[in-house]
C-alpha cells in the first residue's frame, strides 16, 4: 500500500484540472509511483510530458509533466500540438487500409522534395524506400507524396471533400482529433483538417499538395501527447483500445468498453515492423534494449528549436506499455524523447534502471532547455 502522503502527492501532480480543482481521491489510482517519479525527474528543467498507458486495459501508468511554472497536467491532455513524424504511423495505417499504397510502394527521395518555390527537406538516406524503411528512416517525401496521392485520387473518391472526409474518419477512429473523455478535467481535442475547415481556409480551392504538410504531421493537424500515446496503444493492440483512465477500480462503462479502429487488420503488420526497424537501425537507435521495442520518432518544426517527440510500445508481442514523450524545443526526436522513453520502458519492464541507465537518467535530468 502507498502512504497517504505519497497518494496525496501523486494526486496533486496528475489530477490538477483546468479549473485548478483536484479530482476525487476515493479509490486507488492507476499511476505507478516509480514511473511518475522518473518521468518528473527526466523532465526537470524542460517543458513537456511523459505519458504511459497499459495497452491491455487503458490504465494510465505515468502522466508526468513540467512547465516553466511547474507540473501541469494540461501539458499532456490539454495542449494540442503538431505531432510531427509520429503521425506517419497513422498515415501509413490509413493509406494501407484504403489501398492507396501497399507495403512495397516505393518513393524516390533525394534529401527532400521541391514543388515550385516550396522545398521540404529530408535527411540523407538511400532511395527509393518502401513503406517499412520509410517509417524506419522517417522519410518526409514518402509520406507527403502518398498522402497527396490519396487526396488527389479522383478514381477512388468522387471529390477531394470525400477523400479528406474518409482520411479524417480513420484518424478519429484511432482516438485523434477530439477529446477521448478521460476521467481528468481539462482535456482538449486538437485539429484534423476536414472538408468544411479546408473549404473555409482555402477559399480559392485546395488539393493534396495544398495540405501535404499533414502527411508528415505538420500544418493542419494537432494532437495532445495523451492522444499520441493512445495511438501507440492502438498499434500495440493491432486495432483496439480502451479509453485511458486513472481510476483503477472504475465501474464506468466508458472505460471498460473495448473500441475498435477503422484500420484493416492486415495493415498493422507492416507498420509494426517499420516501427521495429526504426529502433533497430533507423531514427530511434538511441533506444537500445534486450527486449524488442517498436517506436517512431518525431521532430516538430516550429519557431526556435524543434520539439522532440517519440511514441512506441514494448515488447513487440503481448505489449505491456505504450508511451509518448514530447519535449518542447528538445531538438530531434532522437535527442531527448527517445532516450527518455527508453528509460521509462526499462523501469517498467525491469522494475529498475541498470547502472548505465541510471547514469543516462542523471545526465538527461541535468539538461535544462530554456
Amino acid at each position: 500500500m502507498y502512504s497517504r502522503k505519497l497518494l496525496f502527492t501523486l494526486c496533486m501532480t496528475v489530477c490538477l484540472s483546468a479549473t485548478g480543482q483536484n479530482l476525487p481521491t476515493d479509490g486507488p489510482l492507476t499511476i505507478r509511483p516509480l514511473l511518475q517519479q522518473l518521468g518528473e525527474r527526466l523532465l526537470k528543467g524542460k517543458t513537456g510530458s511523459v505519458v504511459a498507458i497499459n495497452p491491455v486495459n487503458g490504465e494510465i501508468l505515468c502522466l508526468a509533466t513540467n512547465t516553466s511554472h511547474g507540473s501541469d497536467v494540461r501539458q499532456a491532455i490539454g495542449k494540442p500540438m503538431a505531432p510531427g513524424s509520429t503521425f506517419k504511423t497513422a498515415q501509413a495505417l490509413t493509406l494501407l487500409s484504403e489501398g492507396v499504397i501497399t507495403e512495397d510502394t516505393k518513393v524516390d527521395c533525394h534529401e527532400g522534395i521541391t514543388d515550385g518555390n516550396i522545398k521540404v527537406g529530408c535527411h540523407k538516406h538511400r532511395s527509393p524506400l518502401a513503406l517499412k524503411e520509410a517509417l524506419a528512416q522517417s522519410c518526409n517525401t514518402w509520406f507527403l507524396m502518398t498522402f497527396a496521392s490519396m487526396i488527389n485520387d479522383d478514381f477512388m473518391y468522387e471529390s477531394r471533400d470525400e477523400a479528406i472526409t474518409t482520411w479524417r474518419s480513420y484518424m478519429q477512429s484511432m482516438g485523434l482529433g477530439g477529446p477521448m473523455h478521460i476521467d481528468i478535467d481539462g482535456e482538449q481535442g486538437g485539429l484534423l483538417a476536414g472538408a468544411d475547415y479546408l473549404n473555409r481556409r482555402y477559399k480559392d480551392g485546395w488539393d493534396g499538395k495544398t495540405i501535404w504538410w499533414a502527411g508528415m504531421g505538420q500544418g493542419d493537424v494537432t494532437c495532445t501527447p495523451l492522444q499520441l500515446c493512445n495511438l501507440a496503444v492502438t498499434i500495440a493492440n493491432r486495432g483496439w483500445y480502451f479509453v485511458p483512465h486513472i481510476h483503477k477500480k472504475t465501474t464506468n462503462k466508458r472505460y471498460l468498453t473495448r473500441r475498435q479502429t477503422k484500420v484493416k487488420a492486415e495493415a498493422y503488420g507492416p507498420v509494426v515492423e517499420g516501427m521495429r526497424l526504426a529502433v533497430e537501425h533507423g531514427t530511434a537507435t538511441a533506444m537500445k534494449a534486450s527486449y524488442p521495442i517498436c517506436g517512431k520518432t518525431g521532430t516538430i518544426e516550429n519557431p526556435g528549436e524543434d520539439h522532440s517527440a517519440f511514441i512506441g510500445f514494448a515488447p513487440i508481442n503481448n505489449p505491456k506499455i505504450a508511451i509518448c514523450v514530447y519535449v518542447e524545443h528538445g531538438g530531434f526526436g532522437a535527442d531527448l524523447a527517445v532516450p527518455m522513453a527508453g528509460l521509462v520502458i526499462e523501469n517498467y519492464l525491469k522494475g529498475k534502471l541498470s547502472d548505465a541507465s541510471e547514469a543516462r537518467a542523471k545526465k538527461i535530468a541535468a539538461k535544462t532547455i530554456k
